[in-house]
């Protein structure tokens, strides 16, 4: 690997490590604010009203440049594929991991969401035909015993409606991995920046839509602590992370991506215990550190054995 793509595939590895932390850290804030009496519809649609006008703007700005003829026109295969990917991607994915927080513990969706990567390699396999190396499925196995033993201490399967929780977050995790897995094609051809923006819009107009038909407009009126929280959410769980993950994606690719997505749900370890007082113990921080090992065992590449010199 020449220095050139060794700098490339790190800064994409990078990119996607921190996106992952930051999309995580929403499930921190949502549930501060839900202490304050919001619901998973206000807590999303002050996520996407804050958020919205910056993405908004950048499509806007992208389409003229396309009807300038400085961008490729996209087809209509392509707005229909940008459709979709603002429907399932930061839409339904999120309206169903903040509605099943609601029900379940930081903790066990957590765990839900460990199973993200694992989907994304089946969808590329199943409708994509794509690869998955045997040292990428070592990885996440080993990851995958890092998560039993990091919350085997905090499943707690108890109240009426953790099933229904876990399911909501179920189904936000196969909506994200049908998310990354469909953009990998379309963000080679539009680049990070343009998708994000069209599929971001999508997502904004499909929550104002799904906010006006469910709540009254004074439903938004929040304590400002709410406000603060939503603000925090916009910016640093929203707008830095999505395009983090979509230049992470063009870098290293769907798969690699995803699985770097392992580094969000173990850094909730920390961040639960530093601001919602939830226990934690040795053997959680030694299940994350055979996660940690599982990243690294999937996203380092494998050594290349020199070629024997003739005699």
């Amino acid at each position: 690997m020449t220095t050139e793509l060794a700098r490339r595939d790190f800064s994409g590895l990078l990119m996607a490590a921190v996106a992952a932390v930051l999309f995580s850290f929403k499930a921190i804030l949502a549930k501060l604010m839900y202490r304050y009496g919001a619901d998973a519809v206000v807590v999303m649609s002050l996520r996407m009203l804050l958020a919205g006008p910056f993405f908004i703007a950048l499509a806007a700005w992208f389409a003229w440049q396309a009807k300038q003829r400085k961008l490729l026109v996209l087809s209509t295969r392509e707005r229909w594929q940008v459709l979709l990917l603002g429907f399932i991607g930061y839409y339904l994915s999120s309206i169903l991991d903040f509605a099943g927080l609601q029900y379940i513990s930081t903790s066990l969706e957590r765990l839900i969401l460990f199973l993200t990567p694992c989907f994304v390699a089946l969808f590329g396999i199943v409708f994509f035909q794509r690869g998955v190396s045997r040292r990428q499925w070592q990885g996440l196995l080993i990851s995958y015993l890092g998560v039993t033993a990091v919350f085997v201490q905090q499943l707690h399967f108890s109240g009426p409606h953790v099933a229904w929780g876990s399911l909501l977050v179920l189904m936000a995790t196969l909506s994200y991995a049908g998310y990354m897995t469909l953009s990998g094609a379309l963000v080679s051809k539009l680049g990070s920046l343009r998708l994000v923006a069209y599929a971001m819009s999508v997502s904004c107009a499909l929550m104002a839509l799904h906010f006006a038909m469910v709540k009254p407009l004074s439903a938004l009126r929040q304590p400002e602590p709410v406000l603060w929280l939503s603000l925090l959410n916009a910016v640093f769980c929203t707008i830095v992370p999505v395009f983090l993950t979509m230049e992470a994606i063009r870098r290293i690719g769907a798969t690699r991506s995803s699985q770097l997505s392992t580094l969000g749900p173990v850094s909730l370890l920390f961040f639960g215990y530093w601001l919602l007082s939830e226990p934690i113990t040795a053997l959680q921080i030694f299940g994350t550190a055979i996660v940690l090992l599982g990243i690294f065992w999937v996203t380092s590449p494998p050594a290349v054995k020199p070629e024997a010199k003739p005699p």
